[in-house]
C-alpha cells in the first residue's frame, strides 16, 4: 500500500510553526508589569501581571513541552521567559519589576532573556521563603 502524499496548495500557510500563546491576538495594552519568576528544582513558571496584580499572562517550562528534569534546566527556563517576553512587547509592555521566588536553576535565565529582549528592568526583588528554625529533627532511634 504505501504512503499518502499531501500536496499542499500555494496559499496554505504552515500554522504549526507559531505556538499557540504566540498566536493569540493581544486584547490588553500595557506598558508597566510585574513579572513573577517562581523557579523550582523541577520547574519555572514566569506570570506577567498589570500595576494592579491582575494576571495578564504567563508560560512555562513545563508547558513548552519539556519533561522530566529537562524542566528545571536554565536553558528552558530562558526559552519560557523568552516566549513570554515576545508576548509581552506585542502588548506594548516597556518597563517591568521582577518578583522572583524559589532556588531553582532557572532564576538568572529568565531574567536574562527579559533583559535579551530589550525590556526595561526597573527592580529586582528576592521573595524565597526562608524557616525561621528548619526542618524537624528525626526522632530518637530505638535499639
Amino acid at each position: 500500500m504505501g504512503k499518502k502524499r499531501i500536496v499542499k496548495k500555494s496559499g496554505q500557510d504552515n500554522f504549526a510553526t507559531k505556538t499557540r500563546s504566540a498566536s493569540r491576538a493581544i486584547k490588553k495594552k500595557i506598558d508597566h508589569g510585574v513579572l513573577y519568576i517562581t523557579s523550582t528544582y523541577n520547574n519555572t513558571r514566569v506570570m506577567l501581571t498589570d500595576g494592579s496584580g491582575n494576571a495578564v499572562m504567563s508560560s512555562s517550562s513545563g508547558a513548552l513541552g519539556f519533561k522530566g528534569s529537562k524542566k528545571g534546566t536554565p536553558y528552558a527556563a530562558g526559552k519560557a521567559s523568552e516566549i513570554l517576553a515576545e508576548k509581552a512587547t506585542a502588548a506594548g509592555l516597556k518597563e517591568v519589576d521582577i518578583v522572583v521566588k524559589g532556588v531553582g536553576a532557572g532564576r538568572e535565565a529568565a531574567i536574562r532573556s527579559f533583559i535579551a529582549k530589550g525590556i526595561n528592568i526597573s527592580s529586582i526583588k528576592d521573595k524565597t521563603p526562608v524557616p525561621f528554625n528548619g526542618p524537624k529533627p528525626p526522632k530518637p532511634r530505638r535499639v
